[in-house]
């Protein structure tokens, strides 16, 4: 999936800055941090709109996007984005650079494939459980998947599914793995109904 967004760069920094664009032009402050090169951060601003579209994807932490920045393209991740607690608003997004030689690391969704046609479920009676909903991955830019996959179909009633059990595309590490297998935690369960 590619996402392009366009960016300007800003010079007026500071919370009342910040406060007027969100307020008077409908745009979010962001900051474009540097790479390995030691780039100086960009203050940048975006358009509310757009960025509040692409932001409601499944993949929008975990996919390369093109920021159109005055008309000079840079490949980003998204690194934090916050949001109004109350309301539909971004209020500020930091954005990394990408170098196609560097490790990027990566919260990248969980997609549970089988749930409602897997036998524990269907016929042993179980309730599946998500304990995680996304994975930490270490990996280079182009080996960075869009989500992984949980397969359910072959999870007894009773099971787990730890981490070290999700297949990853060459090349990609799961962060907590390389701590040992004391961090090898469980990303979903199937369980007994209560009564059976």
């Amino acid at each position: 999936m590619s996402i392009t967004l366009n960016a300007q760069k800003r010079s007026d920094t500071g919370k009342g800055a910040s406060r007027r664009l969100r307020r008077e032009a409908g745009l979010v402050p962001a900051i474009l941090f540097g790479d390995a090169s030691n780039k100086k951060p960009q203050p940048l601003t975006l358009e509310h709109k757009d960025l509040l579209k692409v932001s409601e994807t499944l993949t929008f932490f975990s996919t390369i996007l093109n920021l159109n920045i005055d008309g000079d393209s840079e490949p980003v991740i998204v690194k934090d984005i916050q949001r109004h607690p109350a309301k539909q608003e971004i209020l500020h997004v930091d954005f990394m650079r990408v170098v196609d030689t560097n490790l990027i690391r990566v919260l990248v969704p969980i997609k549970f494939l089988n749930e409602g046609s897997c036998p524990a479920v269907k016929t042993g009676g179980g309730r599946i459980s998500h304990q995680q909903t996304e994975v930490a991955i270490t990996c280079l830019p182009v080996d960075l998947p869009e989500y992984v996959h949980v397969d359910m179909m072959d999870v007894p009633v009773g099971g787990i599914v730890h981490l070290s059990d999700i297949k990853l595309p060459k090349g990609a590490h799961i962060r907590a793995l390389n701590l040992g297998g004391d961090y090898d935690q469980a990303v979903a369960t199937i369980t007994a109904k209560r009564g059976s």
